[in-house]
């Protein structure tokens, strides 16, 4: 996966949610205890974590920065940081040299903060558009890609529904949903 991956998540995370900007988003997202607000700026946050593990290549630990959001800031402002961020993400992968390294529960190349990139993106607009009563379904090639690099030996099926039950979203028939789940995108990780 690469920049184009996330600007594609980020573009379509703008797309559905911004014509909703007036909506309540102090409901909370989907399942999740946090409210759609507190889930977009959780959406911006690992954005722009991804981007500076990735640009300053550290190799055993985050960072110890977080990105802050006013509590003033409207969900408009949220999205507009969301997309600030992934762009940030973005730029930082399209100069990111294939071999560099950067810490995420190991050695995690461009590839990996990409795909984390993408499905944080993709499973919080999911459950911000549940929260906000939305009918929408997360684009079909970027979860099969996510799949794919991150969680490997998830079962076969629709991508979509695959990834949402990944991450404990959704049901899959004979399977028990997850209730908890780790992204460790770490080259030569071996996911479980």
């Amino acid at each position: 996966m690469d920049s184009s991956d996330v600007d594609q998540a980020v573009t379509e995370m703008a797309r559905v949610l911004t014509p909703h900007e007036s909506a309540d988003w102090r409901r909370p997202a989907g399942a999740l205890t946090w409210s759609c607000w507190e889930t977009a700026a959780h959406v911006a946050h690992d954005l722009l974590a991804y981007a500076g593990q990735l640009a300053a290549l550290p190799d055993s630990a985050y960072l110890p920065f977080d990105l802050v959001v006013r509590a003033d800031a409207s969900p408009r402002d949220l999205l507009r940081i969301a997309t600030g961020a992934g762009r940030l993400l973005s730029s930082v992968l399209a100069t990111a040299p294939a071999a560099a390294r950067a810490w995420h529960w190991g050695p995690t190349d461009p590839s990996g903060f990409a795909a984390m990139g993408v499905n944080e993106t993709l499973i919080h607009t999911h459950d911000i558009a549940e929260g906000l009563g939305i009918d929408w379904r997360p684009p079909e090639a970027l979860c099969r890609a996510v799949l794919a690099r991150l969680f490997p030996h998830a079962p076969a099926g629709d991508p979509v529904q695959v990834l949402l039950w990944s991450t404990g979203r959704a049901d899959l028939p004979g399977r028990p949903r997850p209730t908890s789940w780790l992204v460790k995108a770490a080259v030569g990780y071996e996911a479980t």
